[in-house]
């Protein structure tokens, strides 16, 4: 991976590099556990049809410990944390599964490190009443509501130029699965390429996706909130505009991490997490090949990862590349 800032070029390399899935990595996102954050995964999803559609578990060295398999082209994933299910509080991960028209739901069992299906198979359906690719579910992003309360922000395969993305509810049933409830459909569409990548600051209230050729576009993730588009930038990319990640440490500004899709060697582009994302602070070739999917987390795992990390989609490998923040920030540094 290099950084670069003004003229100058500097190096980071990854340090893990994943297990390869079956057929077609997709998309990462990573789970912290609550007890001994060494221990938490990175999912990615296999995109393909079932029964070899599938979301892989890995350890923080790479490894496969899970192949949850039969889930119908899954593309997107990502984490909640202290949903509320019936008495307890649990960790989830949600997928979209395109031609089911439908998200998987799955409780992250801490003890084992597993995933446990709990959706609800009827009541998980997106874009009802639409046809062909309108109701294909690609990118998700999960918003933490309060109180135990969990949004996921569904984007799709095609839409209209208008109210493109829809924003789900998570509700559980009485048998303990869970299913959703539309909220509102939102959000524009140049009308060229497609929308896939899904990022939620949920503690700023923001949401912010890609509109694949256009840009990247900023929207309040509050539904009870004015629908305006708050900012598009991103928009002289060569590439497709794709993965969007947060870092946001604890302590500290933070930032906005967007995927420049090339063949042989994606960008990663840096933008203040506050204040406008007009211009990045850093642009990062990450080596990587036409990465999709992207996830980061300023968590500390433990060494090598004690300031955090970031997850990139390699598909020539069908494969994650796992890169330390301590290694970009003092790359940026030395710049």
């Amino acid at each position: 991976m290099r950084i670069l800032l003004g003229s100058k070029t500097l190096e980071v390399r990854p340090v893990v590099r994943t297990a390869p899935l079956p057929d077609d990595a997709d998309d990462p996102a990573i789970w912290i556990h609550p007890r001994n954050p060494r221990l938490s995964l990175i999912l990615g999803t296999n995109k393909a049809r079932a029964p070899r559609g599938a979301i892989g578990a890995f350890d923080l060295n790479g490894r496969l410990l899970q192949l949850v398999s039969n889930i119908n082209q899954p593309n997107n994933v990502d984490v909640a944390y202290n949903f509320v299910l019936g008495r307890e509080r649990i960790d989830i991960a949600v997928a979209t599964e395109r031609y089911a028209s439908r998200l998987r739901i799955f409780r992250i069992d801490p003890a084992r490190r597993r995933l446990v299906d709990i959706t609800d198979p009827d009541g998980a359906k997106v874009f009802v009443g639409e046809e062909g690719e309108r109701a294909m579910p690609m990118g998700i992003a999960l918003y933490q509501a309060g109180r135990g309360e969990v949004h996921a922000i569904v984007s799709r395969k095609s839409g209209p130029k208008q109210g493109y993305l829809h924003q789900y509810r998570l509700t559980p049933t009485r048998n303990g699965r869970v299913r959703v409830q539309f909220i509102r459909a939102f959000g524009a569409f140049s009308g060229e390429g497609e929308i896939e990548a899904v990022c939620v600051d949920s503690e700023l209230g923001y949401v912010y996706y890609a509109d694949e050729g256009v840009g990247i576009r900023k929207y309040a993730v509050n539904p009870a909130l004015p629908e305006r588009e708050l900012a598009l930038f991103a928009t002289d990319y060569e590439g497709d505009q794709e993965g969007i990640a947060l870092y946001a440490p604890k302590h500290g500004d933070g930032f906005l991490l967007c995927t420049e899709q090339i063949e042989g060697g994606s960008k990663l582009h840096l933008y203040p997490r506050f204040g406008r994302q007009s211009k990045p602070i850093a642009t990062i070739n990450t080596g990587a090949d036409e990465t999709d999917g992207l996830d980061a987390s300023a968590h500390n795992f433990g060494a090598p990862f004690e300031s955090g990390l970031v997850v990139a989609m390699n598909s020539e490998g069908r494969n994650f590349w796992l890169y330390c923040w301590a290694d970009i920030e003092a790359a940026m540094k030395k710049a």
